[in-house]
C-alpha cells in the first residue's frame, strides 16, 4: 500500500535528454512498436540484447534508476506469482529438479518463469520511459496526430485522446487519494493484508467506495472548469505550440526498425 503513493506512472520527470527533446508521435509508436517486439521475442540470446537496449534507454532518459524501480513496486506480487506459477506449474521439459505431486520444477519451467517475469518488468520499463519523458500535454497532442486519419470515418479524435490523457493524468491524483484513504481507515483501526481472502476483499470496500465517489466529484469539476473556459471539444481549436518531425525522429524510428529486423532473425 504504501508503493502506492510513489508510483510514478502518469508522472512526467522534467528533463534535456535525447528521448525528452523527441517529438512525441515517434515515442508513441516506437513504445507501441517495441511492446509488440516484447511479445514476438524468443528465449535466446535476442532476449539479453533487448534487454541491453532497454538500460541503454534508462541511461540516456538522464532519469534516476529509482523512479524506474517504483514504476515496478506494485507489480511486486503480479511478477512473483507469474514467477512461482511458472517456475511449480510450468512445462516440463530439461532436466528435473524437484517433483511432488503436481508441483515440479524443471529446466524449461525455470526458463519460462525467468522469461515470463522479466517480460512483465521489460513492459513496465518501455511504458514508464513513455511516461516519465513526455508531458502529459505531448501524449494528448502526439495521440490526437497519430489517430487524425480516423476523423475520415467521423471516429472522435480529440474526444478520445483528451480522455486518454486525462485518464493517464489523473492516476498519481487517485493513488495519492487511496493512500489517504487507507491512512484514514488505519486511523480508524483497520487492518489491511490480514485474513482471508474473502475478508481481505471485503476490507478493501471502505476503500473502492470513497475511492469511486472522489473520482466522480472530481470528473464533474473537471467538466465544470472545461466548460467555463469555453471548452467545446476538437472543432476548430488551434495549438501555440505545433508538434515539428525532424531528421532525429527519422533517424530514431529507422534504427527501432533496423534493430528489430536484427532481434528478430536471431
Amino acid at each position: 500500500m504504501e508503493a502506492l503513493k510513489t508510483f510514478p506512472l502518469g508522472q512526467y520527470i522534467p528533463g534535456n535528454s535525447f528521448l525528452h527533446s523527441l517529438d512525441p508521435r515517434a515515442k508513441l509508436i516506437s513504445s507501441f512498436w517495441l511492446i509488440i517486439l516484447l511479445f514476438l521475442l524468443k528465449l535466446n540470446i535476442s532476449y539479453l540484447i533487448f534487454f541491453f537496449f532497454l538500460v541503454s534507454e534508462v541511461l540516456i532518459s538522464k532519469i534516476p534508476l529509482k523512479y524506474f524501480i517504483r514504476s515496478l513496486k506494485p507489480l511486486y506480487f503480479l511478477i512473483a506469482f507469474t514467477f512461482t506459477l511458472h517456475l511449480f506449474f510450468g512445462e516440463e521439459g530439461g532436466k528435473v529438479f524437484f517433483r511432488y505431486g503436481i508441483f515440479h520444477i524443471t529446466e524449461k519451467g525455470i526458463q519460462m518463469a525467468v522469461f515470463m517475469s522479466t517480460r512483465l518488468i521489460f513492459l513496465v520499463i518501455i511504458t514508464s520511459l513513455l511516461t516519465l519523458t513526455t508531458s502529459i500535454l505531448e501524449l494528448a497532442h502526439g495521440l490526437e496526430d497519430i489517430l487524425k486519419p480516423l476523423n475520415y470515418v467521423r471516429f472522435p479524435v480529440h474526444e478520445f485522446s483528451m480522455m486518454m490523457t486525462i485518464a493517464l493524468r489523473f492516476v498519481p491524483t487517485l493513488l495519492e487519494e487511496t493512500d489517504k484513504i487507507i491512512k484514514a481507515q488505519k486511523s480508524r483501526g483497520a487492518e489491511f493484508g490480514k485474513g482471508s481472502l474473502i475478508e481481505q476483499a471485503r476490507k478493501l470496500l471502505p476503500i473502492i467506495i470513497p475511492l469511486f465517489l472522489s473520482a466522480f466529484r472530481r470528473a464533474g469539476e473537471l467538466a465544470e472548469a472545461m466548460e467555463a473556459r469555453g471548452y467545446r471539444g476538437g472543432k476548430g481549436r488551434t495549438r501555440y505550440k505545433k508538434l515539428t518531425w525532424e531528421m532525429k525522429e527519422n533517424l530514431y524510428i529507422s534504427f527501432i526498425i533496423i534493430f528489430s529486423v536484427f532481434l528478430l532473425s536471431l
